[in-house]
């Protein structure tokens, strides 16, 4: 009957994952790490459904590998081999309460992935606006925005373009989410950053709903 408790690393049963063979106790070697260029390396860590429940678990509050078992349906030697790949990989952690998400991974991936974005440029198609953005927009973050206006339009238009989907509906706390992260290193809040994108017609409001338009008429 499985206990209640987070699973001991070093004296958790052995058990192989039947998505690659490789047993729950060997080591995790370079390989078996996600690919560093990107996101790549997790989406296919979840790739295989048992990850995806254990880890879904994990974010909903399970804190152990039997309540990983309870909430997903897996068995405890399923569980346990998810969970070990999951630790692995870097995106679920053991603490002193349980397990949980290591969130710090996935901002990590997200940076890195920016980060390589910008390296291969903006995707703007238009030099002047690319030099904006360097100057602008440093991995996947608003450094500040600029005083000319013209180069704000610039600005502003790509974070709308990166942020939102055309015709999708997001509530108001999702667009401030949203634009939170942008202003995480810039001296600009969010609901500063939100009421340019409404005004310039990139988001459009309505009764606490907002979305893209299909094709933003900046004013």
């Amino acid at each position: 009957m499985p206990t209640d408790r987070p699973i001991d690393q070093n004296t958790a049963p052995a058990a192989t994952d039947p998505a690659d063979g490789r047993s729950d106790t060997t080591p995790a070697g370079p390989d078996d790490r996600p690919d560093l260029d990107g996101l790549a390396g997790t989406v296919g860590l979840f790739a295989e459904e048992s990850r995806a429940r254990a880890f879904a678990a994990v974010v909903l509050g399970a804190a152990t590998a039997a309540q990983v078992a309870e909430r997903t349906g897996l068995s405890s030697k399923d569980a346990a081999i998810a969970l070990r790949r999951l630790r692995d990989q870097g995106v679920v952690e053991e603490r002193r309460d349980g397990l949980a998400v290591a969130y710090d991974r996935f901002r990590e991936l997200a940076r890195g992935a920016a980060a390589k974005r910008s390296d291969e440029g903006f995707g703007s198609g238009d030099e002047r606006s690319e030099t904006v953005l360097r100057t602008f927009v440093r991995d996947g973050r608003l450094v500040r925005l600029p005083a000319q206006w013209e180069r704000k339009l610039v600005v502003l238009r790509h974070i709308a373009e990166q942020t939102f989907e055309p015709g999708v509906a997001y509530p108001e706390r999702t667009v401030n989410e949203k634009l939170r992260a942008w202003c995480e290193d810039a001296p600009v809040d969010h609901v500063t950053l939100r009421r340019y994108l409404v005004d310039l017609h990139h988001l459009n409001r309505r009764s606490g709903v907002y979305r893209r338009a299909e094709a933003a008429t900046a004013a």
